[in-house]
């Protein structure tokens, strides 16, 4: 399935995309697609469910961000080698973690908004994980029984708050609009591969970023164990897991995002964003 969540910001319905790519209201079956929606028997539910039957909702309706009521927005740093390298940073022996702001979550085409006095905002195309059942101590063989379903992230970054404000990336994960994700989260039964998605981001229309889930360091089942080894994962909760290379802070000389400029975001079978750049 794929699940989204449509409307104005702040007043969004849960929805479904059916086999024809129409998207459908979900609201009379689920309140939205919380954690109590993307638990293994809810997912069972409506996967039951027959989509001719939803109402539809009309073309060009806003999406929003395919899952709310997140409480923990993890990030894995450094999880693609030659992003390591372009970055001139070492290959990790372990994760490197931080947390995003779930405050920062916004919906796949929204405006991403540079904060005041930005110079150095910057791209990151990434896959996400969407955590549907709890779990602490999870062992790597059933890392994926707490795996709803998958989603596009653009992980935007303001780089001279995270490496030159004491080193904390935090600080320069969590601005306001820095956390699209979406367009809809595909349930994991859904994503035959994921070691070998296809993932792009374009800059003003130049692809910057061309990767592959296939070069990640860390894979899916072992991060959702590791993390889980540190913090209790709860349903609804994210972790989104690395960049390839291609981002403004490894380029020669570095370039980062100016008022005005768009992203086109790609992950092979999870859908595309479109986002407008604009000064906060």
């Amino acid at each position: 399935m794929k699940l989204v969540r449509f409307g104005a910001p702040g007043a969004e319905k849960p929805g479904l995309i059916d086999a024809d790519g129409r998207l459908r209201d979900l609201s009379s079956v689920v309140a939205d697609i919380d954690g109590k929606a993307l638990a293994p028997d809810s997912l069972d539910r409506l996967r039951a469910l027959d989509p001719a039957q939803l109402p539809a909702v009309p073309e060009g309706t806003r999406l929003g961000s395919c899952v709310t009521g997140v409480g923990n927005f993890i990030a894995v740093g450094l999880n693609y080698a030659d992003h390591a390298a372009e970055s001139g940073m070492p290959v990790p022996e372990e994760p490197v973690l931080f947390n995003k702001a779930p405050s920062c979550i916004v919906g796949p085409d929204d405006t991403v908004l540079i904060p005041p006095g930005s110079e150095k905002t910057d791209w990151e195309v990434e896959l996400a994980i969407v955590i549907g059942r709890q779990g602490s101590y999870i062992a790597e063989a059933d890392a994926l029984d707490h795996v709803a379903g998958y989603c596009v992230c653009n992980d935007v970054s303001e780089r001279s708050y995270q490496l030159e404000r004491g080193g904390q990336w935090t600080k320069g994960k969590g601005c306001p609009t820095f956390g699209p994700l979406g367009p809809w989260m595909v349930t994991r039964d859904e994503v035959e591969n994921v070691d070998d998605l296809a993932m792009t981001l374009a800059v003003n229309g130049e692809v910057v970023q061309d990767g592959s889930t296939r070069t990640m360091i860390f894979k899916v089942p072992f991060l959702v164990s590791y993390i889980s080894q540190f913090m209790t994962l709860m349903p609804g909760d994210v972790i989104t897991t690395g960049t390839p290379p291609g981002v403004g802070l490894g380029m020669k000389p570095p370039r980062y995002l100016k008022d005005g400029d768009t992203m086109r975001v790609e992950i092979q079978g999870l859908g595309v964003q479109r986002q407008k750049v604009a000064a906060a």
